[in-house]
């Protein structure tokens, strides 16, 4: 069964973690969550309150990570997604994170990343020529990077799909699955019995 890696960390979103974590389990891929350590996430709720200039946080799920980022050898993995919140934040500054993230750009496997994932991007030095969508807020952020921010959902740009954040998933999910499909098909149980 092909592997996709997950880089999360405490407070990536809950919706934007489950969602695609759930979503690829559906279509026969096998999920690994990565952390700063191997421990219990605790994930958040960002919705929108009136009066609010900006998202309010509350706490969500918790879930256990499965490998620290230092033990992450991204060959074992054909496809990488990460989820927005404010995790990306700091696992930006995590040395591994930015080996982990390089490796799938210059091996050109699919990558999905949505809302503030755009942050691990550029400290990765991977979003320069890119076109990106992205949490609104970080439209600056994409622009230093030296990437062209696009204000939409499910943005292909070779194997990277970008979305603005978690009302965007059907449409983001869709065009990730598709490049899936397309560079890392799982076999269907038919094709491995025969």
């Amino acid at each position: 069964m092909p592997k996709v890696l997950m880089l999360a960390g405490d407070a990536a979103e809950s919706l934007e973690v489950m969602y695609p974590y759930q979503r690829l389990l559906e279509e026969g891929y096998e999920v690994d969550m990565a952390a700063p350590s191997k421990k219990k996430l605790q994930f958040v709720v960002h919705d929108f309150v009136d009066g609010y200039d900006t998202y309010t946080e509350k706490p969500g799920y918790t879930w256990p990570a499965d490998v620290a980022f230092a033990d992450v050898d991204p060959s074992e993995y054909v496809a990488l997604v990460i989820p927005g919140g404010r995790a990306p934040e700091y696992i930006r500054n995590d040395p591994d994170v930015r080996r982990i993230v390089r490796y799938f750009f210059t091996e050109e496997k699919p990558v999905a990343q949505l809302c503030h994932a755009p942050l691990v991007l550029a400290a990765s030095d991977v979003l320069s020529g890119r076109r990106s969508a992205a949490y609104p807020a970080l439209e600056p952020d994409v622009v230093r990077a030296g990437g062209e921010f696009v204000d939409g959902a499910g943005v292909v740009d070779g194997v990277m799909v970008s979305a603005r954040a978690w009302p965007d998933h059907p449409e983001w999910m869709r065009e990730f699955i598709q490049l899936l499909r397309q560079h890392a098909p799982v076999e269907s149980p038919a094709a491995v019995a025969g």
